[in-house]
């Protein structure tokens, strides 16, 4: 495991505005609301050489309007003890315009308990003036106090200076430097379809905050996570995002950043695991978070989350199909969809655009088809890290346009000369042709599925780039002036 800083105090004493400080971009949401913050943020750093993960905390202690028995209050209380338990060194962060406050003392004396390394960063010190109050929480009994400014970036160096000597002594892990980095994997889709409890299933621990309240989740929440496969051990960072809104549903800036960072982790990712809910069937905003997806060109697998709520044969499973099929039978189909195969044609058929992604059915709540969403993980992976041999594509390009030649235009038809593979995720093509305007999107398209025959590439989008190739022009011949012997008479 690697060392780990873990950055703890009450709401609103700018914890999120030091980690993102230190992390040396925005990660967290930072805003004046108290209580922003309720999942454990973390984010790999390196600080004068020196690698480790940074945690952002919740606040500890109540903000204005919960309840000691709310449950996002519990469950964000928690995520804070948890991060203090594996954390080397804890970063107090306490606001020097405030001075000293019981719940400071409170969680001063819950880290003395807990018996680890502590530095107390007394924050909001943006000039010489404020210096002077922070010799106050020397009371609070910590030996290490820092005057910083997340804001101004004052005293942010000595702190982690003092914070990287607090650390164990480096390891020797240079195998570990040079392995292959973690697989970043964006679990996306509509408030409250199961995202935070898929990934607590998957990680089994209670990793993230789950609650049946809409919009706990708020920051995009990096999750590590390793499964052992035939002797190996495969990395993958899991990334818990906020459930993406229609625009008008959005109702504040803390709510409107949210999906900023849900959209920001889509670009990021290498495959975005979106989540629908097999209750409620698609909606309109499931359809708009897979336009985000394709015009990212992300890699993509369907995850049909609450299944186990409809299984056929139990009543209130019937309803939620009949309902979900609904559409379809006003089409002219009598029955039902009552199998896995048929809820899967019908995703397929909504989702058209995103055809090209597998179909997973699953339940967070009791585990059903885990490991076969596992296992598509790891080959849709593979299936990005492909490479073509040139030879090969260009073979079956060539067997692709003789079945079915490209439509001419205004007397013109598309040539192609060659295509080789410029990139690996996505998987993007280069194709030299005569005239690019004549490239159609629905020769491109067919082209791309006759491209997954030949290759596979499931759960990944494919790319194909058009160019003209120069034209050959014969170089102009250079004046000779004339000889005198072949000179005209005067």
């Amino acid at each position: 495991m690697s060392d780990l800083i873990a950055i703890v105090g009450r709401p609103n004493v700018g914890k999120s505005a030091l980690f993102n400080r230190i992390a040396g971009r925005r990660i967290a949401i930072v805003h004046d609301e108290p209580g922003v913050t309720r999942d454990r943020v973390t984010a790999e750093v390196e600080w004068e050489g020196r690698a480790f993960t940074l945690v952002d905390t919740g606040g500890i202690g109540l903000v204005h309007g919960e309840k000691a028995r709310d449950v996002i209050a519990r469950a964000a209380f928690e995520q804070v003890e948890l991060a203090i338990e594996a954390a080397h060194v804890i970063i107090l962060v306490v606001n020097v315009h405030e001075g000293v406050v019981p719940l400071d003392k409170e969680v001063a004396e819950k880290l003395r308990r807990a018996g680890k390394e502590a530095l107390v960063a007394v924050n909001k010190v943006d000039n010489d003036r404020d210096d002077i109050g922070a010799g106050e929480f020397s009371e609070l009994g910590f030996a290490k106090i820092f005057p910083v400014s997340a804001i101004h970036q004052r005293g942010i160096d000595a702190l982690m200076s003092a914070a990287l000597a607090a650390l164990p002594p480096a390891a020797e892990a240079a195998a570990e430097a040079d392995a292959e980095p973690p697989l970043k994997l964006a679990v996306v889709g509509r408030p409250n379809v199961g995202k935070s409890s898929l990934i607590n299933k998957l990680t089994q621990s209670e990793r993230v905050i789950v609650s049946p309240i809409p919009g706990t989740t708020r920051d995009a929440v990096d999750v590590p996570f390793e499964v052992e496969t035939e002797g190996a051990r495969q990395k993958y960072i899991l990334i818990d995002t906020a459930g993406v809104r229609r625009p008008g549903r959005v109702d504040n800036s803390v709510e409107f950043f949210s999906v900023k960072r849900t959209e920001e982790s889509i670009a990021r990712c290498d495959i975005v695991i979106f989540v629908l809910d097999a209750e409620a069937g698609i909606l309109t905003q499931d359809k708009k978070v897979a336009d985000k997806i394709i015009e990212e060109k992300k890699a993509c697998i369907l995850v049909i989350n609450k299944w186990d709520l409809a299984i056929p044969g139990l009543e209130a499973g019937r309803r939620q199909l009949r309902a979900a099929s609904k559409e379809t039978r006003r089409e002219g189909q009598a029955k039902p969809l009552a199998t896995l195969a048929e809820f899967a044609g019908w995703v397929r058929e909504k989702l058209f655009f995103l055809d090209y992604a597998p179909v997973i059915f699953t339940s967070a709540t009791t585990g059903f088809h885990l490991e076969q969403l596992l296992e598509s993980i790891r080959y849709v992976a593979s299936q990005l890290k492909q490479k073509v041999p040139t030879a090969i594509l260009n073979r079956a390009l060539n067997d692709a346009i003789e079945r079915r030649q490209p439509v001419s235009s205004a007397g013109h038809r598309l040539k192609f000369f060659y295509a080789t593979q410029v990139r690996q995720s996505p998987p993007t093509f280069l194709l030299f042709v005569n005239r690019t305007d004549l490239f159609s999107d629905q020769y491109r398209k067919y082209l791309a599925q006759e491209m997954r025959k030949s290759f596979g590439y499931e759960g990944c989008p494919i790319v194909l780039v058009s160019r003209a190739r120069e034209k050959t022009i014969e170089p102009v011949r250079k004046y000779r002036p004339r000889s005198r012997e072949s000179g005209s008479r005067r």
